[in-house]
């Protein structure tokens, strides 16, 4: 199985090449604003590797930045309109997991919490072992739950989450899968491409409205 991925949730923009089970390239460039510029470049270089020829294009819809989601998600659409191969959505939550070691993910339930900007987080929970996240819930920083178990805690907003939830005598991991890899929403994908887990579209997923202006 052949899948090219794209990522621009977060604060940076990565693609990646998957090839019978593994990621053979990967492209990443760090940074809030570089999706439009760098996702293209990266695509074409890996779509070269590839010499074309894939069984389908994944991206991951969400949450995230509304700009980095609808490029990443558009440039998707686009290749895989283009090859005529299947497009498939991955959560920034089920990337966020699938990026954590075997032994994390199968012994805790995964929160994977991405900063709105607007002094909340959005949380994805993804269960001891599982593959695909519940619909993400958003919380005030000071009133996100009490886990009712040990869990480990990955995004962007980890390090808040989990000093607080510590404070608070949780059993909780801070982990070192902050951003989500394009690679990680590769084996996520192959799974669904597999029927080993539910399928999901490419439309974007919004824990909150986007934060953009309509003219006049």
């Amino acid at each position: 199985m052949r899948i090219l991925a794209l990522d621009g949730s977060l604060a940076r923009a990565s693609a990646a090449l998957w090839i019978d089970g593994a990621v053979v390239a990967r492209r990443v460039v760090a940074g809030d604003r570089v999706q439009p510029t760098a996702l293209p470049l990266m695509a074409e270089a890996l779509l070269a590797e590839a010499e074309r020829r894939l069984d389908a294009v994944a991206v991951v819809v969400g949450p995230g930045s509304f700009t980095g989601l609808r490029t990443a998600i558009a440039l998707a659409e686009g290749i895989a309109l283009g090859l005529g191969v299947e497009l498939v959505g991955v959560t920034t939550g089920e990337a966020l997991a699938a990026a954590l070691p075997e032994d994390i993910r199968g012994a805790r339930e995964v929160w994977a919490v991405v900063d709105t900007r607007r002094g909340r987080v959005s949380l994805e929970r993804i269960a001891p072992g599982a593959w695909i996240a519940a619909p993400p819930a958003v919380f005030a920083e000071r009133e996100l739950p009490m886990p009712a178990g040990p869990v480990a805690i990955a995004g962007d907003a980890a390090p808040m989450v989990a000093a607080r939830l510590l404070a608070r005598d949780a059993d909780a991991l801070l982990t070192d899968s902050r951003l989500p890899d394009a690679g990680a929403a590769a084996s996520v994908a192959a799974r669904r491409l597999a029927g080993a887990i539910p399928p999901r579209s490419a439309a974007p997923l919004y824990s909150e409205p986007p934060a953009v202006r309509l003219p006049g």
